[in-house]
């Protein structure tokens, strides 16, 4: 992972790059871009104009410059596809890996898509549409169809011949393993570099294969799940197979990493109440598209919160009558809200990891509600205390401490069963968790702290 210290060093460079493209100093230039790493290089493209931006990108050695319009934003990616000549663009997209090239179709715009497409060989045009196919979210749509396969009749001298010359002429995301398919190209087991080296040359494939069905992939798996799987194995490639099992591609630790930063900023929107996945970027955004990703979870949000309002006007009067009530409802709810948002939390990234399931599920109930217990006691003993400390008089000191106790549990129970809930019946924790828990604790809160304290305060006893 590249440090922030080291991208701003590259940084520096920025006033002398620009000066070498004014002066045309372009063999100086291509000197100084050669000593910078292509991902520095992606990150500070917005540095310069789009002129300049595509005199850098002729000027790298071709396999840098894949390197660095590979994480590129599509923007760019763009400008450059618009504005390179047809037989660089023919080169750049052939080098490409067969995800990167998905991935690119995905996102251009119709107009730059079509001259990307016109540049590519038939061959690649075919495992496009194949793997566009595939339902988005699942490994078909992200596995990478640019692999060697080998066959369990080989030698090992001739499959390490075979790997030689195909990697000369095709640029292939993973090297350092290989899965050996039969004649009918179904999936027979993998082999390690390292162990194809170290074996003897005569040697046949089929003697040192290994098993790989724990690990192989179907194509409508789930990407959550094939990030769970890398993740418990430890893995760095696993490969996809269709219901024939036949071998159809792919997947590197890469992909993984794109999956979990992507599931990533879909969860931190989620409790956030941001809409759509996409993550935003202020340097693209405009006032009008964060209305938009915001505005429909704050009106939802909103429109809950009315509740609280109707339930403090119910009891208008209770109010009116012992004033100092109020004094401690901002503490009561959002320490509620707090809590069952701490308990939500922990559900879902459980269920997010593996950790919670429907088979250990009322294990983790169990847990909760003895932890919601032991915290109801020592929150509620310190708003009883905090009560005491404002002179409001113990009889609401009272009930401000077992209102707390009673919010407390009831905040980590609403915390515990929405997510499984949201869970059973197939909709995102994440998604309903947050409103629902803080809109119960509220509403549910606030009831139960005027109903103690009409037990508690004479004056309220005979106030409906």
């Amino acid at each position: 992972m590249r440090t922030n210290r080291q991208m701003q060093s590259w940084l520096l460079f920025v006033p002398e790059i620009k000066q070498l493209i004014k002066d045309k100093q372009f063999l100086e230039l291509r000197h100084v871009l050669n000593d910078i790493h292509p991902i520095d290089l992606a990150e500070g493209f917005k540095n310069f104009t789009k002129e300049e931006q595509l005199i850098i990108f002729r000027l790298l050695r071709f396999n840098r410059a894949i390197a660095m319009f590979e994480d590129l934003d599509p923007q760019e990616q763009a400008w450059i596809i618009e504005n390179l000549e047809q037989n660089p663009l023919e080169k750049l997209v052939e080098d490409l890996p067969a995800d990167e090239k998905v991935k690119l179709v995905k996102q251009l715009p119709d107009r730059i898509k079509k001259k990307m497409l016109n540049s590519m060989k038939k061959e690649d045009l075919k495992v496009i549409q194949q793997t566009m196919n595939y339902r988005q979210g699942t490994a078909g749509s992200i596995m990478n169809t640019d692999f060697i396969s080998l066959s369990p009749q080989m030698t090992v001298k001739q499959a390490i011949e075979r790997i030689h010359t195909m990697s000369k002429f095709r640029r292939f995301s993973a090297l350092h393993a290989f899965y050996v398919v039969n004649n009918e190209n179904k999936l027979v087991g993998g082999i390690s570099l390292r162990k194809l080296i170290a074996a003897p040359s005569d040697l046949k494939i089929s003697e040192i294969v290994s098993s790989v069905n724990f690990i192989k992939v179907k194509v409508d798996t789930p990407q959550e799940e094939v990030a769970k799987m890398f993740a418990k194995y430890d893995l760095v490639i696993a490969p996809v197979v269709d219901e024939n099992d036949v071998l159809v591609g792919v997947i590197t630790v890469d992909d993984v990493i794109d999956i979990i930063n992507s599931l990533n900023t879909k969860q931190i929107y989620e409790i956030g109440k941001i809409a759509g996945e996409k993550e935003i970027r202020y340097q693209q955004a405009t006032p009008l598209y964060l209305v938009k990703r915001r505005i429909g979870w704050l009106i939802l949000l909103l429109v809950f919160d009315f509740l609280t309002g109707t339930v403090l006007k119910f009891y208008e009067q209770a109010i009116a009558t012992v004033v100092s009530l109020t004094f401690f409802i901002p503490m009561l709810l959002d320490t509620g809200g707090n809590a069952g948002t701490q308990t939500s939390t922990t559900i879902i990234r459980g269920f997010a990891i593996g950790d919670v399931n429907f088979k250990n599920v009322f294990r983790v109930i169990k847990l909760e509600l003895i932890t919601a217990v032991l915290m109801a006691v020592c929150v509620g003993s310190i708003a009883f205390f905090r009560g005491l400390s404002l002179g409001v008089g113990v009889n609401i000191a009272i009930v401000v401490g077992i209102s707390m106790c009673c919010l407390i549990i009831l905040a980590i129970s609403t915390g515990i069963f929405i997510p499984i809930f949201s869970k059973k019946i197939g909709l995102d924790p994440a998604v309903l968790a947050g409103p629902i828990t803080t809109s119960v604790v509220d509403v549910l809160g606030l009831i139960i702290y005027f109903k103690i304290a009409q037990l508690f305060l004479p004056q309220l006893r005979n106030i409906p």
